[in-house]
């Protein structure tokens, strides 16, 4: 398992302490777990496999693929988490915003939004980019 930690934070283009960061261990404990000095908890391959999608099949055997298969919804969900946490970005800055204004809207005025970006989402399909 060692081998395929550090195939992990290399893949991720992650320091041993990002990862141990991401995982809530130290970058010492990272070092000592890829040299097979010490194992993995339960709980840190449960953290790795959940945040950085791996497969635990792959994890503990090395058989199969890495990555952990998931759907576009949990794509674009992990991917807004993530921009989310960055507090000082004008994209969470924005996001955050336009989720406080849509609450703050009364339904008439969520279903008028609700059309306007179907139709935007039907002319982009019809003439993309």
């Amino acid at each position: 398992m060692k081998h395929r930690i550090k195939e992990i934070r290399k893949h991720y283009n992650l320091t041993q302490n990002e990862l141990g960061q991401i995982i809530g261990i130290s970058n010492t404990a990272v070092s000592k777990i890829e040299k097979g000095e010490n194992n993995l908890s339960e709980q840190n391959i449960l953290f790795i496999c959940k945040e950085l999608d791996i497969n635990e099949h792959w994890l503990r055997t090395g058989h199969g693929s890495m990555l952990r298969n998931i759907t576009e919804s949990e794509k674009i969900m992990k991917y807004t988490a993530m921009l989310l946490k960055d507090t000082e970005s004008k994209v969470a800055k924005a996001i955050k915003h336009f989720i406080v204004t849509y609450e703050q809207l009364d339904d008439t005025s969520k279903t008028v939004l609700d059309n306007v970006i179907d139709n935007y989402l039907d002319n982009i399909k019809k003439d993309p980019l």
